[in-house]
């Protein structure tokens, strides 16, 4: 059996490629973020925690600004915990993943 290196599954994707889907992540969730808070105030159906936090772990920083800069789900302490911790992996995953491809 042959064991291949993280580096050679990688091959098919170069950094661009990868920058531009942490990006469109990033913005992704930033935009849940944003529709989640809409929807809060217009007291409309929202958007589960749960998915939030999936989005948070696949575009951290774009969830984290989002909910900083319009204010949602700050005082939910248990929620923004968890955020900001699944914000620190993704940011570390997508850190993992650069040197990779470097």
């Amino acid at each position: 059996m042959r064991v291949f290196p993280v580096r050679h599954t990688l091959t098919f994707m170069t950094l661009p490629v990868f920058l531009m889907i942490c990006l469109g992540t990033n913005v992704w969730a930033f935009m849940a973020f944003c529709i989640d808070k809409v929807a809060a105030v217009r007291g409309n159906r929202r958007i589960s925690e749960a998915n939030l936090l999936g989005l948070t772990f696949v575009g951290g920083v774009g969830a984290i600004t989002a909910s900083g800069l319009i204010r949602h789900k700050t005082r939910k302490q248990p929620f923004r915990r968890n955020a900001e911790i699944l914000a620190v992996l993704h940011v570390m995953l997508v850190a993992f993943t650069v040197t990779l491809l470097l």
